[in-house]
């Protein structure tokens, strides 16, 4: 008779001193919001800089929209599932902005390698964290898949858009990525 493989599930194969189901779930919520609402004042912070008449106002308002349904989801589970958000989101209000507003400052080639690092990292934070969802958790895996094709979309139209031909373009885009994963390790917990 074959043997019948039960799904998996979340958090099944941790290790003694893993997170359980509940910590885990309560991490990806706490960090997917943080980054959410930093990738919003991202957006909006290179917007505040390069006003509605600029060329590229439009596409980058388009992605600020689909942050802010990504924002609105989190919102919405922190709620459901009884998770606090990260303890610094006033960091991150001014921190996103700030990132936002300052790479616009550089030009509009700036931005677009803010976008294209920012968007890589949380492509393979979102893959990662499907991995780790069982079949107890398909709603939110297909969540996170969702919101992980935007941010690949995201990523490739900075690509597309020069984020590549930024003076320094090497140096931003490594900074901008150690700081968006420091970030997730950070909200993770706090």
């Amino acid at each position: 008779m074959p043997e019948t493989q039960t799904p998996k599930q979340t958090a099944e194969a941790r290790l003694p001193g893993d997170p359980d189901k509940q910590q885990l779930l309560d991490r990806f919520l706490r960090v997917d919001h943080a980054g959410e609402y930093g990738a919003v004042r991202i957006y909006q912070g290179q917007l505040a800089v390069l006003g509605d008449r600029h060329p590229k106002s439009a596409m980058i308002q388009h992605m600020k929209e689909q942050e802010d349904v990504h924002l609105d989801r989190f919102n919405k589970l922190l709620i459901e599932r009884n998770v606090r958000p990260t303890a610094l989101t006033p960091l991150w209000h001014i921190a996103g902005f700030a990132l936002g507003a300052g790479t616009a400052l550089l030009g509009e080639k700036a931005a677009m390698a803010c976008t294209e690092a920012v968007e890589e990292v949380i492509d393979r934070h979102y893959a990662a964290q499907i991995e780790e969802l069982g079949e107890d958790e398909k709603e939110l895996a297909a969540d996170l898949e969702k919101f992980r094709q935007e941010e690949a979309e995201h990523h490739d139209i900075a690509v597309e858009h020069g984020a590549r031909e930024t003076p320094g373009y090497t140096l931003l885009s490594n900074t901008i990525k150690l700081g968006c994963r420091t970030a997730i390790k950070i909200a993770e917990r706090l």
